[in-house]
């Protein structure tokens, strides 16, 4: 849990800081912490926690316990996509990269100046299976799908977005995360050279990852294709090896994007 120096103003603006916090939670908070990690007053808190409850996006454990979210919000998520043909379009695509790199491999569309994770697919059976949490928005400014995104943009915008999000910290994310606008840049700059980004201990200690852009006609990113893994396996030889078929894949998903709306809508930023 990390603290906001935002206060939420606005019930709108409150109840989804809500429903954010509760989101990285699942096994619930309690009202007081919630509360806190807002800086809301316990009153106004437990309100919005009443009528988030009364609509059936929360409910309480226990009798004066802790809150969390439903399923229904995920299942409008999974309305939302199903509807949109996204996961239907995707998924074969990215079982065969997972299998071909043994990774986990995952797709992230862009709305906005977000990038969220909305498939995936697990290609190691065997060791260490490396697998975040989906429906998280990506830190862009150290992980392997951001700079994908990032590359495909002019520095002006690239730095306007990640001004906005915020750089991740090393103590919070891996021990080689850009910190600065000018080590982002440089690392933009080589991806862009190599067709796709490519990092080790970025997002995570111990974990390398890579990422290509989904194109729409006309040269702007729908969406980016992740492959991640521990660095002990996804090496830096490694891969190179696979860059070509995530590129591949990457190139596939465009062709097959013009039957969904959700990738061929403009991504209109915030």
């Amino acid at each position: 849990m990390t603290n906001s120096a935002v206060i939420p103003s606005g019930t709108v603006e409150r109840t989804l800081r809500i429903v954010e916090t509760l989101a990285s939670q699942p096994e619930g908070l309690p009202l007081a912490s919630l509360a806190d990690e807002l800086n809301l007053p316990r009153s106004a808190c437990h309100r919005l926690l009443a009528d988030l409850v009364r609509c059936g996006y929360v409910r309480q454990l226990r009798e004066m316990g802790d809150y969390t979210l439903t399923m229904r919000l995920p299942a409008l998520g999974l309305s939302f996509l199903g509807a949109a043909g996204i996961v239907d379009i995707a998924q074969p695509i990215i079982d065969r990269l997972a299998e071909v790199s043994g990774e986990l491999v995952r797709l992230a569309l862009v709305d906005g100046d977000r990038l969220t994770f909305v498939a995936k697919a697990q290609g190691a059976r065997t060791g260490l299976r490396y697998d975040p949490d989906m429906g998280i928005e990506v830190r862009l400014s150290c992980s392997a799908g951001g700079h994908a995104w990032l590359m495909m943009l002019d520095e002006e915008r690239a730095t306007e977005i990640v001004a906005r999000q915020g750089f991740g910290s090393p103590r919070e994310y891996g021990p080689n995360a850009p910190t600065t606008f000018k080590s982002l840049m440089k690392v933009l700059g080589e991806d862009r050279q190599r067709g796709f980004s490519l990092m080790a201990e970025m997002y995570a200690p111990g974990m390398s990852a890579m990422a290509a852009p989904v194109l729409r006609r006309g040269g702007a990113a729908a969406a980016v294709i992740t492959i991640a893994g521990p660095l002990q396996r996804l090496t830096a030889a490694r891969m190179q090896e696979l860059g070509k078929p995530l590129v591949q894949a990457a190139e596939e998903l465009a062709m097959a994007a013009a039957s969904s709306p959700l990738l061929r809508r403009p991504a209109h930023s915030a």
